[in-house]
């Protein structure tokens, strides 16, 4: 997959929801590895704050984040269209403090988004794919998230306010091209005794009854409605039968628990890049959603200094545990198709391999001679034969078994491998071998440098 950006600018217009203002929201085009970025061009030097989780300062009615002094607010539910439009790079100018509402949900983003059109740019996109299950737990407030390892992005949310109106709802998004139709138009919403709160502490100055469903959690007077008719500018404020006042229709019966899946959408967008998890959420807020994206992204933090300095050692002077010979016990292969010469280090759960690049190799006649450079597919397949040591040495007749690849997943080539280096292979199991499948991290390195890595799935075969 190619990173995107947008084809061309395009501006919405709206006011803030709790200040008011009338702003004006531009999508503009940026290039590769640019990710989210907001840009306040109302104030003197159009400062730049980074849609990061680690520049969030308040989350008390919506997603803040601020750099320097300078803040920009509500930014969840911009971020979250985005992330649903699978749009990687985009610069936000805004010329206020805060995002336009709208209608309260991401719709009018995507729908300009996507007026505009989306465009691929010369970089390929990069995933953090979640390793292991990442916990967050706000026991107070009874929140509980998790984040599994998947190969694709889903999403499920839980909300339950002990509420007699609102009850318990879920929503869940199986994938990122259901967002526009199932999860884009779901507004905000907020109980009536919130909306007195806000109204009493001069909050919610945008709000207008059209950006938000409020949900009446307690028997009202005539006179309150009258009251809340008169501040809101409308004819006649009643409470409908579900039990939300009458400015809205619901565009889905579990509205709410759809939109706290927006919002976690959004604000998960503050780690920094794409990810690939199940995410599960019960009763997520903002302030929630941003500690989760602080846990990934730290994780994200450590996994690739982890791989930065994960570089194997080699040592030619040190005596193999398999050469050349031994080595044809475990793989059916032979000359020219043997791919490793010797094995270095192997345990239960890894291996270390040899494969030195000479200039006489058959495939250099062809392939690229005048700069000759060795295969990347003969790279993931040394990595897969050395795999094959790893799995075949395990049992006791390897002779009679095979090792068949079955998918080969996140392969990147990093830079050249040539004759005269020294192809350093490290692979390691990411699962116990369950019913004879296994699941390999493969890595190549010349000297201290990641040449190569893929992901790979094989299964060990008896073929006699």
């Amino acid at each position: 997959m190619k990173q995107t950006t947008i084809k061309e600018a395009v501006t919405v217009s709206g006011v803030g929801l709790h200040t008011g203002a009338n702003v004006k929201l531009t999508f503009m085009p940026a290039p590769a590895n640019h990710w989210y970025k907001f840009q306040r061009v109302d104030l003197e030097g159009q400062p730049i704050i980074e849609a990061d989780c680690e520049l969030v300062t308040d989350t008390s009615r919506g997603t803040t984040l601020e750099k320097n002094g300078v803040k920009v607010s509500t930014v969840e539910h911009a971020l979250a269209a985005l992330v649903g439009l699978e749009i990687d790079n985009v610069l936000l100018q805004i010329d206020g403090p805060e995002m336009p509402i709208m209608d309260g949900s991401s719709i009018q983003f995507v729908e300009k988004l996507q007026a505009v059109g989306v465009v691929e740019l010369d970089a390929e996109r990069e995933y953090f794919h979640v390793p292991v299950n990442v916990h967050y737990n706000d026991a107070h407030n009874k929140v509980e998230m998790v984040a599994m390892p998947l190969d694709d992005y889903r999403a499920t949310v839980m909300v339950d306010y002990n509420s007699p109106v609102l009850g318990s709802q879920h929503a869940t998004i199986t994938n990122l091209s259901e967002f526009e139709k199932e999860i884009a138009s779901c507004r905000t919403f907020c109980f009536l005794h919130e909306l007195e709160m806000m109204l009493s502490n001069n909050l919610i100055k945008g709000g207008d009854l059209n950006n938000a469903i409020v949900i009446v959690d307690r028997i009202v007077e005539d006179g309150e409605m009258d009251r809340l008719a008169k501040i809101f500018d409308k004819p006649k404020v009643e409470v409908r039968k579900e039990g939300i006042l009458n400015n809205v229709e619901l565009r889905f019966q579990n509205e709410p628990a759809r939109h706290k899946l927006l919002d976690l959408l959004g604000d998960l967008a503050l780690i920094g890049m794409p990810i690939k998890a199940q995410i599960m959420a019960a009763r997520p807020g903002h302030a929630s959603n941003v500690a989760f994206a602080r846990k990934i992204k730290a994780l994200i933090k450590k996994t690739k200094k982890k791989s930065s300095n994960d570089a194997p050692v080699y040592n030619p002077n040190v005596k193999p545990l398999y050469e050349h010979k031994e080595i044809s016990k475990f793989l059916p292969h032979k000359h020219p198709f043997l791919l490793v010469d010797k094995i270095m280090e192997k345990s239960a759960t890894h291996v270390l391999a040899i494969k030195n690049i000479t200039a006489d190799q058959y495939f250099f006649n062809g392939h690229f001679p005048g700069d000759p450079i060795f295969p990347g597919v003969l790279q993931l397949e040394a990595m897969a034969q050395a795999g094959g040591v790893l799995v075949l040495s395990e049992v006791d007749d390897p002779e009679n078994y095979a090792t068949l690849f079955l998918k080969i997943d996140n392969a990147r080539f990093k830079d050249k491998v040539v004759p005269g280096d020294t192809l350093i292979m490290k692979l390691e199991l990411t699962e116990p071998i369950r019913r004879g499948i296994c699941l390999m991290k493969g890595r190549c390195y010349v000297g201290e440098k990641l040449v190569s890595e893929a992901d790979m799935m094989a299964q060990i075969v008896k073929v006699k």
